[in-house]
C-alpha cells in the first residue's frame, strides 16, 4: 500500500475514485435535468461569471452522495460557501457542478459534472460526466474510461499535426493575452478549438481527442484537478508554465499527449502568451 493510500481515514482509493464518479453522474442529471429549460441566470461577479440555480442544486447533490460514505471530508466546490482552497494533507473533494455554465445558459451541450478525490493534495480518483454528450469519464487505480472503455492521449509527435485549445477565460483587462495564446497555437499547430469547458477540453486530451491544452493563468481547483487527474491517468503530461509537474495551486496549466516535442511547444506557447 502506497503513503497516500495509507493516510486515507476511510476506504481504499478504488472506494473513493468510485464515489466520485457515482456523485459526478448524480449531479449531473439534476444538471441535465433543467437544461434548455427557463432558469434564471444571475451574475456572480463580471458580466460573463454566470450561476443559475441548477449549479446550487447539483452541487448540493453532489455534496450528498459524498457525504454518505465520507461524511467528515472537507469538499471544495465552486458554488455557495464551500471551501475555496485545497487542503495540503489529508482526504478531501473538490467538485464543479456544472463547468461550462456559460454554455449551459445558451443551451450548447458542451457542460458537465466534475468531482475529483483528493489525498495530501494530490488526486487519487475523478469523474468528469457531460450528460447532454452522452460522455462519462473514469479515472481510478484500473486506469481511465470513457463511457467503460479504456481511452488514452494520442501519440501525434509531430505539432504541425496537433489541436490545441486555449482555456481558462482571461478577464476583459487580459484579452490581449486571449489574443497571443490564440496567435501561437495557430502558428504553432495544426488547428485549435475552444470548448468553453476546461473539463471537457482536459478529458478531450485524455480520450486523444485533442493534443493540448494551454492556459498562463491560475486555474481554479474544481476547472481543473479532475481532468488533469484524467490526462495522466491516459498517459500524457501536465506542468505548469515554468515546466514543473503541476498542482492545484500551480500558475500555468500546460497539458498535452506527453510527446516530448509536442509538450515542449504547448509550453512555449503557453509562456510567449506573456511576452
Amino acid at each position: 500500500m502506497s503513503e497516500r493510500e495509507d493516510s486515507l481515514d476511510a476506504g481504499s482509493t478504488a472506494d473513493r475514485a468510485t464515489v466520485a464518479a457515482r456523485a459526478a453522474e448524480a449531479g449531473s442529471k439534476v444538471a441535465h435535468d433543467s437544461f434548455r429549460k427557463d432558469i434564471p441566470v444571475e451574475l456572480k461577479g463580471g458580466k460573463t461569471d454566470v450561476v443559475t440555480q441548477a449549479d446550487r442544486d447539483a452541487q448540493r447533490t453532489v455534496i450528498e452522495v459524498i457525504r454518505e460514505t465520507y461524511p467528515d471530508d472537507p469538499i471544495v466546490g465552486e458554488e455557495d460557501d464551500e471551501r475555496k482552497t485545497v487542503p495540503p494533507e489529508g482526504p478531501a473533494w473538490i467538485i464543479d457542478p456544472i463547468d461550462g455554465t456559460n454554455n449551459y445558459v445558451r443551451g450548447i451541450r458542451i457542460f458537465g459534472t466534475a468531482v475529483a478525490a483528493v489525498v495530501d493534495g494530490e488526486p487519487v480518483g475523478s469523474a468528469v460526466v457531460m450528460p447532454a454528450l452522452g460522455d462519462t469519464y473514469r479515472a481510478g487505480p484500473d486506469g481511465v474510461t470513457r463511457n467503460g472503455e479504456h481511452i488514452s492521449v494520442s501519440d501525434r509527435d509531430d505539432p504541425e499535426t496537433c489541436a490545441v485549445c486555449p482555456t481558462i477565460w482571461w478577464d476583459f483587462d487580459e484579452r490581449d493575452q486571449y489574443a497571443a495564446a490564440t496567435r501561437e497555437i495557430v502558428q504553432r499547430f495544426g488547428d485549435m478549438r475552444r470548448y468553453g469547458c476546461a473539463q471537457a477540453a482536459l478529458s478531450m486530451v485524455a480520450a486523444g481527442a485533442l493534443d493540448g491544452v494551454i492556459t498562463n493563468l491560475r486555474a481554479n481547483p474544481w476547472d481543473s484537478v479532475a481532468g488533469v487527474h484524467l490526462i495522466r491517468t491516459a498517459g500524457g503530461t501536465v506542468t505548469d508554465i515554468d515546466g514543473e509537474p503541476w498542482r492545484y495551486d500551480s500558475r500555468g496549466l500546460v497539458a498535452s499527449n506527453g510527446e516530448d516535442e509536442v509538450h515542449d511547444e504547448v509550453l512555449a506557447a503557453t509562456r510567449a502568451i506573456e511576452t
